[in-house]
């Protein structure tokens, strides 16, 4: 797939819309710029186990666009829509932090993995794609020091109490942690109970061309409120 392939371009600026969304230019050409990155360097590096470009334009831009609406309603209400600081944890080849940052230039993005080839990706596409708000770290997100984030976002990385344990702590401290999942997690929110964090909400969302539940599970610390 190519950065100028009109016909992914206009799937990707429709889904946009129907996620109320409006992508200017510059960031339909890094959408789809990503997606024929991370093409090239799956055949080497298998990256990711979808093969198919239409498939990744769906499965992981648009998955990933999904959130960003949600992400931006609840950072402007806090104060801190325009510069926030967010962590993508458990990022793989920087999903959902590359559309983040995309879409938001105000915004430093962090993107976090244990796998040394995937973050080597996610620098090569932030260079490639001029996405200078967006950075990848190589490390055991449990090693780290605290990231001090306005939101620590999940996209397939653990589960919820899994996710709280091991990334909470790079959450401000009135940040909150935002898991994108599939259908309401009724198991893993119970198991929540022996965490310090407590879902505070969940957000259904509809991905465009995906046959699928989705939901954002929103989580704060029980000791204090957004």
């Amino acid at each position: 797939m190519a950065a100028n392939d009109p016909a992914s371009a206009a799937r990707l600026e429709e889904a946009a819309r129907r996620m109320g969304l409006s992508l200017q230019a510059g960031q339909k050409e890094a959408l789809l710029g990503y997606i024929a990155l991370l093409q090239r360097w799956n055949r080497t590096y298998n990256l990711t186990a979808v093969r198919d470009a239409s498939q990744m334009l769906v499965q992981h831009i648009f998955d990933s666009l999904s959130v960003v609406g949600p992400l931006q309603s609840e950072l402007h209400k806090r104060g801190s829509g325009d510069a926030a600081r967010v962590a993508d944890i458990g990022s793989g080849a920087g999903l959902p932090g590359m559309v983040l940052a995309a879409l938001n230039p105000g915004w430093q993005v962090y993107c976090v993995d244990a796998v040394e080839k995937k973050m080597a990706f996610v620098r090569q596409a932030a260079g490639s794609l001029g996405l200078s708000n967006l950075h990848a770290m190589h490390a055991r997100v449990e090693t780290l020091t605290p990231l001090d984030a306005d939101v620590v976002v999940s996209r397939a990385f653990a589960s919820l109490a899994d996710f709280a344990i091991l990334a909470g702590g790079h959450a401000a401290a009135n940040g909150s942690l935002l898991a994108m999942k599939g259908r309401e997690p009724l198991d893993e929110i119970q198991a929540l109970e022996d965490t310090e964090w407590k879902v505070a909400r969940i957000e259904p969302v509809t991905v465009p061309e995906l046959n699928a539940q989705r939901c954002l599970v929103w989580m704060n610390r029980r000791q204090g409120n957004l």
